[in-house]
């Protein structure tokens, strides 16, 4: 299934070499846009400018990859809205192509929870502590 990306990088050098990549990879479908919609499903390729424009608090801030310079400020800022993929516009392209995969990824579980999640089953498990039987544990030594 191919996965869309809205990319909103005001650098346009920088927005082109993220677009090439990610069509080298096939599996990506790749909007430029000038505003990011959040209401859609896609992963978000945002840099600062971006970012800003998004109201707050971020609707699933995990599907967003921001570029930005280190600035120790906008990383608190982001840490605190909750991205957890921050990538350097001074990165390879492949630091940025793994982050935007990692996105991805997390965006495909949260909408397809797998049957071993821990939220799947019915929540316990069949023997609770009270009930456990125990065996002597020992051990021959010749």
């Amino acid at each position: 299934m191919m996965q869309t990306v809205q990319l909103s990088i005001a650098d346009g050098a920088y927005a082109g070499a993220v677009r090439e990549a990610l069509a080298r990879t096939c599996a990506w479908h790749v909007k430029s846009v000038d505003h990011p919609d959040p209401s859609c499903k896609d992963v978000m390729v945002l840099d600062q400018r971006a970012l800003e424009s998004l109201p707050l608090p971020l609707e699933n801030p995990e599907r967003i990859v921001l570029v930005t310079h280190k600035d120790p400020a906008l990383l608190s800022e982001a840490w605190e809205a909750g991205i957890v993929s921050v990538v350097s516009a001074e990165d390879s392209i492949n630091t940025v192509l793994l982050a935007i995969m990692a996105a991805g990824l997390r965006v495909d579980r949260a909408h397809s929870p797998s049957e071993i999640s821990p939220t799947a089953g019915t929540g316990r498990a069949p023997i609770s502590p009270e009930k456990r039987t125990t065996r002597s544990k020992c051990c021959k030594i010749q």
